[in-house]
């Protein structure tokens, strides 16, 4: 699997300036698609690129920590083609025993553990769809995940033993230049919020302001990712900053400043429109200590490449 990977990585290499500049439809980016291993979250590689991170003062809903906007160069990578969902958190649970804290400790929602050989896992809400984004998860949970992860693949691949990773958190920018998929509209879509093209509080779709949507229910972007903006926030790697003076130009994490937060990213289900924006971002705490966003928050993982 190894090789074909390398080979995925040197021809996006070659298309890269070519799809910054020409979006590329989703049947297109479904060409530059992997999994794995079994178990393994499909991937989409994501082209090299150029792009302006943040909102302008003119964008309505737009909060001043999005400015100001700066130009980041961000490397060829791969981000999970969908959040990570309840059947393959299920999987990580039910191999390790691991146990996440309840993301609302007065009602004890959150997953719960039964200890036996194996394991056994159920999600948070009863009878819950096994494609819906694994939420009720904070930071901690999602690192457990992906070190889980990392073995999975390195016993696949054992030339992968030695090296860090690959699989990883996305930075804030990773996620916004993945949001974006080349457009520079508030929405991948455009600028309106529109009707059906994301869940939240005034979307337009038949899961509004009521409860979750599969991982995939609505269209991909130009790069063939589904569920960025809605549903779901969704953690990244950086540790939390008010605006972006200092920002990382070159795509990486930003991993100084106040990490008892981190920021997340994409808005949910539950939220007005203004915060499904390619640019909206929130901070919150590691351990899930803020109900609204603890309960609310999934993840997808990014993988270096190559």
């Amino acid at each position: 699997m190894r090789a074909p990977i390398f080979v995925l990585v040197l021809s996006l290499l070659a298309l890269a300036p070519a799809m910054a500049a020409d979006q590329p439809e989703a049947d297109e980016a479904g060409a530059h698609e992997f999994t794995e291993c079994p178990g393994c979250p499909p991937m989409v590689a994501i082209p090299a690129g150029r792009f302006l991170m943040g909102s302008p003062k003119s964008e309505p809903g737009r909060f001043d920590s999005e400015g100001p906007q700066h130009v980041v160069t961000v490397k060829v990578f791969a981000l999970g083609k969908y959040d990570v969902t309840s059947k393959q958190f299920l999987a990580f649970l039910t191999a390790t025993g691991y146990q996440p804290k309840p993301c609302n400790k007065t009602l004890n929602l959150g997953w719960q553990i039964v200890r036996a050989r194996p394991p056994l896992a159920y999600p948070p809400s009863e009878a819950e769809p096994p494609d819906w984004p694994a939420v009720c998860l904070d930071h901690k949970d999602a690192l457990a995940y992906i070190a889980w992860l990392n073995d999975q693949v390195k016993q696949a691949h054992p030339t992968l033993a030695n090296r860090a990773g690959p699989y990883r958190l996305p930075s804030e920018s990773e996620w916004e230049y993945a949001a974006r998929a080349g457009t520079h509209t508030a929405r991948w879509w455009g600028d309106e919020i529109g009707k059906d093209n994301a869940n939240c509080n005034g979307c337009g779709s038949q899961w509004d302001n009521r409860v979750l949507a599969s991982a995939f229910a609505f269209n991909p972007n130009p790069f063939g990712l589904y569920g960025l903006l809605g549903n779901a926030w969704q953690w990244t790697a950086d540790c939390w900053h008010p605006d972006y003076e200092g920002a990382p130009a070159d795509g990486s994490a930003w991993t100084s400043g106040d990490c008892t937060k981190y920021v997340i990213r994409g808005g949910s289900w539950n939220n007005v429109p203004i915060f499904i924006r390619s640019a909206s971002r929130n901070g919150a705490t590691a351990d899930g200590g803020e109900y609204d966003y603890s309960s609310l928050s999934g993840f997808r993982v990014a993988r270096d490449l190559p």
